[in-house]
């Protein structure tokens, strides 16, 4: 069968979902701006970039980016016919005209995130003021996806709790199922070690505290993190932090003085250089062996989507200390497969972090336990035959979740 895959920056959340088609013979095209990677097998159907906000209002640059998708969908019909299917990242507006385009092409949206004023991650920290500006932003940014849902199929949420922020007059089109994480290849490995940049290699039988994040920043809880670290290291000599993830702006926005969050917060705690390690942004393979020798991962995250991180971290069999918010609930019970605590209290995440120092043996069963976790719920093979089965049920005419 012949599918299209429509994601803004390619291959994203799709990755194995599209090898895994090609790989069973499936026509796989890319509709995207950007291709991150070459995936052999699959061809890149690529739409004319369309500059971010603020360089427009919102409505405007989803319109923009919507008729970008269906023009190049057109030229793909014209050339080829129409595909068996398409499914698309419903975030950025990229489906909004592919109905207009395919009127009897079964259509299927993905669905991250959809935005509230309050309750979800805007309004979360204290000193942040949701006026009216930014109340009309977030409903621009959710109307692309309204409109885009209304003209869909069906629908993937990749966790329950992302699928709950969704308007419930669109729940019964959306089904929940997550990409899938490789629990073959995320695994626990008691021989495995990490090499830092200046030259000292670790391995589980040290007291290395890892943190990840696609970049440092307070989404994902940075600076709690760091503030943890130092008085955590004044405690436990032997510790060491082990940090992946880029200087850059995911979620947020950048600071106002133009500082990066990993200076500031350096600078802010006093934190001994020497003690924690930057690695920026790794290849894959070296982010599993840091895993699987971590004493404590910590994944700290406002009310928004769950990180891929945190289940490879769990599948490997690192203890987690995840944040007390909405989409580590979904995962994680606390004393049982992880160990939650208050996004904001460094002093509570200090102690959690030299818990799992100080009761390292006694953790093997919750380790185990956060394990099976990923395995019954989130592992790949599963999750790919669950995604596969919905589009051969919805390319034969079949809507029905």
């Amino acid at each position: 069968m012949k599918i299209v895959l429509v994601h803004r920056h390619g291959p994203g959340q799709f990755v194995h979902l599209a090898c895994h088609l090609a790989n069973a013979g499936w026509q796989v095209s890319f509709l995207c701006e950007a291709m991150n990677v070459q995936l052999p097998g699959i061809r890149t159907l690529r739409q004319p970039v369309t500059p971010p906000p603020p360089a427009m209002p919102f409505a405007q640059y989803h319109q923009d980016v919507g008729l970008k998708a269906a023009r190049t969908l057109e030229s793909l019909v014209r050339q080829e016919g129409a595909p068996d299917i398409v499914y698309g990242h419903i975030g950025w507006g990229s489906m909004m005209f592919a109905r207009d385009v395919l009127p009897r092409t079964p259509l299927i949206g993905y669905c991250e995130h959809y935005y509230h004023a309050t309750g979800r991650d805007v309004g979360f920290a204290p000193d942040d003021d949701v006026s009216f500006a930014k109340r009309r932003q977030l409903r621009l940014r959710n109307s692309a996806q309204l409109s885009t849902l209304d003209q869909l199929n069906a629908a993937i949420s990749p966790t329950r709790w992302q699928k709950s922020a969704f308007p419930k007059a669109y729940h019964h089109k959306i089904g929940v199922c997550h990409e899938g994480i490789d629990t073959h290849r995320c695994r626990p490995n008691p021989q495995a070690t990490l090499t830092l940049p200046d030259g000292r290699t670790l391995s589980a039988d040290d007291q290395v505290i890892t943190y990840v994040a696609r970049d440092l920043e307070p989404y994902r809880g940075f600076p709690t993190f760091v503030r943890a670290a130092a008085k955590l290291a004044e405690e436990k000599p032997n510790a060491v932090f082990v940090v992946v993830g880029g200087d850059g702006v995911s979620y947020g926005q950048p600071r106002a003085d133009g500082q990066k969050w990993r200076e500031v917060m350096l600078a802010e705690t006093g934190i001994d250089r020497s003690r924690i390690h930057f690695l920026g942004q790794i290849p894959h393979d070296q982010l599993i062996r840091m895993y699987q020798i971590s004493s404590a991962h910590i994944y700290l995250t406002y009310p928004f989507v769950l990180s891929w991180s945190t289940l490879e971290a769990m599948a490997c069999g690192a203890p987690v200390i995840a944040s007390d918010t909405g989409p580590c609930h979904e995962v994680i019970r606390d004393g049982h497969n992880g160990l939650l605590t208050d996004f904001w209290d460094s002093d509570a995440l200090a102690a959690k972090m030299a818990y799992c120092l100080t009761q390292k043996n006694d953790l093997r069963a919750m380790r185990e336990r956060a394990r099976k976790t990923i395995i019954d719920h989130f592992d790949l093979g599963q999750c790919l035959e669950k995604q596969t089965s919905l589009l051969e049920r919805m390319a034969s005419g079949n809507t029905a979740l």
